[in-house]
């Protein structure tokens, strides 16, 4: 994975999704680095819940800011927020996301476009806003959640994930001499909400492909420190993602069609 001169990250992170799972440990992590947080997410009750117990546990100030991403007048907002100057932030998680468990034809074609608004839309729209900031300032650093199901032929899921990683490789290419980190996170099958909310049990998976979400966040943070491109979690998967790189990928697809029975 391709690295760069880290940008010193510090000051105020605004995370998306931030109420469970891996931006809600983003939340937790960051704010035990002293970093002030703007909490985005739909569950305008949890969101100061959440936000209540960092400020007790850590001491750092904590803004919220209930939002549906796939609302447009609402993901301006969050936008706004990133433009801010007078209140600059200086890390940009985009964590907020949600899969689709069933094939393509057999989904709705609003829930896909939903999804595609969510892990696409909202991700090119806040980053462009957080990007133009610091940019300005010669300062900041963008965390692009991904997956490792980018490197794979699998569904508009898979197709959505590996346009955040063209982006984001592109990105930290493109802003990292103007002082700016951007970095893509690649997680595989994760102890979180986001399987459940997709009614995917975790035998779905062998166990030994089940990550934490504390540890994977802890990597993520130290790779973002070293000014990674990529941020792969553990040997096991890294290993996934180079093989994934040398089978052709004919034999991936018909391998990804037996596993999809």
């Amino acid at each position: 994975m391709t690295t760069s001169s880290p940008a010193q990250v510090r000051g105020t992170a605004l995370v998306t999704g931030a109420t469970a799972g891996i931006g809600h440990e983003f939340a937790v992590q960051l704010a035990r680095r002293g970093q002030h947080l703007v909490l985005v997410a739909r569950d305008d009750v949890r969101l100061e819940i959440v936000a209540a117990e960092l400020r007790k546990e850590h001491g750092v100030e904590v803004e919220v800011m209930p939002a549906d991403l796939l609302d447009r007048a609402q993901l301006n907002r969050v936008a706004e927020r990133l433009r801010d100057p007078e209140r600059p932030v200086d890390l940009l998680v985009n964590n907020a996301g949600f899969g689709l468990k069933h094939r393509f034809l057999d989904n709705d074609v609003e829930a896909e476009q939903e999804m595609l608004d969510l892990l696409v839309t909202a991700v090119l729209r806040l980053s462009h806003a957080a990007l133009k900031a610091m940019v300005a300032r010669r300062h900041g650093a963008v965390v692009n959640v991904s997956s490792v199901a980018a490197f794979l032929p699998r569904g508009t899921y898979s197709a959505a994930k590996a346009w955040v990683n063209s982006f984001s490789e592109w990105a930290h290419h493109e802003y990292a001499g103007q002082g700016v980190q951007v970095m893509a996170l690649c997680p595989g099958f994760v102890r979180t909400e986001f399987h459940q909310r997709m009614e995917v049990s975790r035998d779905s998976a062998p166990r030994f492909l089940w990550l934490d979400a504390e540890r994977l966040v802890r990597e993520a943070l130290s790779d973002l420190d070293r000014g990674r491109t990529f941020s792969v979690p553990t040997k096991r998967y890294k290993a996934i993602v180079t093989a994934t790189r040398a089978i052709p990928r004919g034999l991936l697809q018909r391998a990804q069609a037996l596993g999809r029975g």
